[in-house]
């Protein structure tokens, strides 16, 4: 399927953006094992970067390492970078989508949370690292758009209603954060409607 294809597949008829890259399982495996054998540990802080529009639809993409898992964009700090830094990073190479242009908003939520990092992913981190710091950011954007998804790290992305998007994820931390969109979105369609009115 190519990029932004559209998938009208259930009852409220939600359409449901997806992308599935040609890589298979086996081949990703292998080339994380390359890419991996002389990488440096990663850095025990992260971002959480929950991607939204004006209807409080959500972005989330399944990872290719373990297929089933969704959640938002995730990744590590890196040596020399702000936290913001990193989300704009992160958005761009897990999904394309270019944080600094007009009408979209990056917005800090001030929100951290530490947590014992699954034991399948310590090998990443230096030896004796057990947890990561997660800071949590939103990222606005007008309207649903098509997903540049990186074959390597994720398999396909869906766009949802936050309260149908918050059950898929496997991150308590990233449910947490998606429930909480009402309170944190900078603009809804309700605002606007209101300003109108």
């Amino acid at each position: 399927m190519g990029n932004g294809d559209e998938d009208k597949a259930d009852s409220q008829n939600w359409s449901i953006f997806y992308q599935r890259p040609l890589a298979t399982h086996m081949h990703y495996s292998l080339y994380n094992h390359v890419m991996n054998v002389a990488k440096p540990p990663k850095i025990p802080r992260s971002t959480l970067v929950v991607i939204y529009n004006l209807k409080l639809e959500v972005l989330l993409i399944e990872r290719a390492d373990y297929p089933g898992y969704w959640q938002s964009v995730t990744g590590s700090q890196e040596a020399g970078e702000t936290l913001v830094q990193t989300a704009m990073r992160e958005v761009m190479e897990e999904t394309g989508i270019d944080a600094t242009l007009a009408g979209t908003h990056l917005t800090d939520w001030r929100q951290e949370c530490v947590y014992e990092i699954y034991p399948i992913w310590r090998h990443r981190y230096a030896p004796g690292v057990s947890h990561n710091t997660e800071h949590v950011f939103g990222l606005q954007i007008p309207q649903r758009v098509g997903v540049t998804l990186s074959a390597r790290e994720h398999l396909q992305y869906v766009w949802l209603p936050y309260e149908m998007a918050a059950p898929l994820c496997f991150s308590p931390t990233n449910r947490e954060a998606i429930l909480d969109l009402p309170r944190r979105a900078v603009t809804t369609v309700t605002d606007l409607q209101a300003n109108h009115d």
